[in-house]
């Protein structure tokens, strides 16, 4: 045989090339995984600037309903916010409706956070829960829902604990 008439590759070329591909690989694996948590972050914010948006709707329009005397406060401590998220979703009669027959809803579904492995569907343990006067690192006192966040301990990509969104 010629040196010329070779066919097919050398166990050097094979080695060399394997190697730049393991290369190439180990760098773009760290990037994937950085995109994916950045996706799963944008997801988060947008979920709880769903809730929270929610919550703050709910709160106008029953001080509103409470200020046009169209409802009345259910306990002497109603602080006008909802009493779960479920609340949101299933909705409360519109004070604007007349006829008390119309329900407004705040929520079509309660969010999942991305971080929290929980696969049920009770909304107190997908999300933690807090009280208008409970300290936001405590337990929820159940008496109304004034702020959701993050039940994950994991950092974010700029250091932060998602928990402190």
């Amino acid at each position: 045989m010629k040196s010329g008439d070779r066919q097919g590759l050398t166990l050097i070329e094979m080695v060399v090339t394997v190697a730049i591909l393991s290369i190439l690989g180990m760098l773009v694996l760290p990037l994937t995984q950085m995109t994916a948590k950045r996706t799963k972050e944008l997801e988060l914010r947008r979920d709880l600037r769903e809730i929270l948006t929610a919550i703050d709707k709910y709160k106008e329009d029953k001080d509103f309903a409470l200020k046009q005397g169209k409802a009345q406060p259910t306990t002497i401590n109603d602080t006008g916010y909802p009493k779960s998220l479920t609340e949101l979703v299933e909705g409360v009669p519109d004070p604007s409706d007349p006829s008390g027959k119309k329900v407004k809803r705040y929520l079509r579904r309660i969010p999942r956070d991305p971080f929290n492995s929980y696969k049920g569907d009770d909304p107190e343990k997908m999300w933690h829960l807090g009280c208008n006067k409970d300290k936001r690192d405590g337990d929820w006192c159940k008496d109304d829902v004034f702020d959701v966040y993050s039940l994950s301990e994991e950092e974010a990509i700029n250091g932060t604990k998602y928990k402190d969104w």
